[in-house]
Formats: C-alpha cells, structure tokens, sequence
C-alpha cells in the first residue's frame, strides 16, 4: 500500500465530508475488521483492526466482551453448559429478556469465566486475542469493506449535520432558496437543507428560487432520511433576534425585550424595557430615524 497516497486521501475526506481524521479512520478500521471477518472470521464473531498509521500495517483481534446476568440472558441450553451454581441460573432467568443482549459465545464472556484470568476483570471490559495477519482480500471482502465505509461515511455525516444544528435550534441561520414546491420551500443552509412550511411563511412574502433570506431555526428532527432542518420566518421569536442583530444594547442586556405579538406580514407589537437609567429603550430599537427597525 501507498501509505503516503492512503494518508492523503483520509485528509482529503475528513474536510470534504466535515469529520475529523480519527473518525475517518476508525470508519476504515471498522470496514477492514468487515471484510476480515467476511473472509476468515467465524459467524457472531466480533472482530477488531487497528491500522498503525506510521507503518500502514494492521493488525486484526478477536473480542469477547465481559458479560454478567445483568447485561445478558441465556437460553436453557447454554446456562447448563456454563452455569452449574444453581443459584446463578435462577439469577439469570430472572430478569426480563428484553433488557438484555442474548448472549453469544463467540463474542461474549462470563465475568466468572474471565476472572479465571483476571481477577480485576469487570463487566463491560474487553478481551482480545491476535488474530491470524491478513493485509490482502478477496473481490467480496473488499466490496463488503467499501460498502461498510461508504455506509458509515454517510451516518458519520448525518450525525455530524444533527449535532452542528441542533446547536443552533433557537437562533438565526442564514439560507438561499433551493427550490419550491406546493407546500414547501427548501434552503440550502450550507451543510443541511432547511424546510421553510407554509404554516412557517409570512403570507404575502415573495419567495423565489436564489434568494437569500435570514431565517429562525425553529427544531430539528431525526427521521430515517436523515435530519429534517425545520424553519420559520413568521415565529414571533425571529423579531426578537433580528432585533438582537440590530440593536447592541439589547445583547449588552441594557435594552429587554418583555414580550413580542405578531400577525406575520401584517404587524407586530414588541415591549421593551430599559435596564439602565439614561438608556432610551424605544429610541434604542428603532434607532436613528428609522435604520434599525426598517432593518428588521
């Protein structure tokens, strides 16, 4: 491998798609343990591959995770072949199975069994074992292993996507209109595609395909799709942080806005209050003949 070329490429990844290199990586690593388990491993085994970033050399372990009653259940079968306490069986069976894993020999492994090992063993440790050097595949492994990361790319994204806005839930985004249709209209957010209802339209508003608009951020939505960026541009909150935008006294905490009432294209009714003797709270909104409250 051209470890040089391999690096490169992971660098140019992680800052078209926005992830770090070590989440890069370890999407490789995990395509890689794929395609070996694919090829050589056994079935329900958990198999693990640390690529060394300075050699380019990997290396493949088989884990078992430690495992008690708590965190697993058993059927009839496996608890005679490795309980034989009486008493540890009951404990096993009495919790409800379905909030456990079922257990699986190939990659599971009873804390009192691990014990036998290690006496500082606890639930929830790993235990790995080297596994047999492999560093070229067959044409299914390594089609397994580029589905895997291409797959785990396009999660690492939409998780990426629903972190960096849920962040911004509540505040103003920016966004050119992508398209429109019937009910909807769709922005380009720079990361993410924001959904602008009807029901969140200003009625009477012009809206046409390039325009750039400011909008309110009203929630994010986790489907199967992906995140769904809802938008508004007639939430009685937008008034409020567009005058936020405008007016340095109000995030100087000078100027409060108590309350906002709002008829989206119609009109708006907004109280404020000064916090600070000699500071004008309705001269400060509207500002010098008008610029700050046209501005909104």
């Amino acid at each position: 491998m051209d470890f040089k070329a391999f690096t490169s490429a992971i660098s140019q990844i992680s800052e078209e798609k926005g992830l770090s290199q070590e989440k890069v990586l370890d999407i490789i690593e995990q395509a890689l343990a794929s395609a070996y388990k694919k090829e050589c491993g056994e079935k329900g085994q958990a198999v693990k591959a640390v690529l060394n970033q300075e050699t380019g050399k990997t290396d493949f372990y088989r884990v078992l995770y430690v495992v008690d009653h708590t965190t697993v259940y058993m059927d009839e079968e496996q608890i005679e072949d490795l309980i034989l306490d009486k008493k540890q069986a009951k404990d096993f069976l009495k919790k409800e199975e379905d909030e456990r894993i079922k257990f699986n020999i190939e990659k599971h492994i009873l804390k009192q069994e691990a014990e036998k090992e290690n006496k500082a063993i606890k639930v929830g440790d790993e235990i790995k074992t080297h596994l047999e050097q492999k560093q070229d595949f067959g044409r299914i492994a390594a089609q397994t292993a580029k589905q895997v990361i291409l797959q785990k790319i396009k999660e690492a994204e939409k998780e990426n996507i629903l972190d960096e806005f849920k962040n911004k839930e509540g505040e103003i985004v920016s966004g050119i209109i992508q398209r429109i249709d019937d009910r909807n209209i769709y922005f380009d957010l720079g990361r993410g595609i924001g959904i602008l209802p009807r029901e969140e339209q200003v009625k009477g508003e012009y809206y046409k395909e390039g325009q750039r608009l400011k909008l309110f951020l009203l929630k994010v939505e986790v489907t199967g799709r992906g995140p769904n960026i809802i938008v508004s541009r007639a939430y009685p909150k937008f008034i409020s942080k567009l005058f936020e935008l405008e007016v340095p006294e109000i995030s100087g905490g000078q100027i409060e806005i108590k309350s906002i009432a709002r008829e989206a294209g119609y009109r708006t009714k907004v109280a404020v209050a000064s916090n600070e003797g000699g500071v004008d709270a309705i001269g400060a909104m509207v500002g010098q003949r008008g610029v700050r409250v046209s501005a909104v």
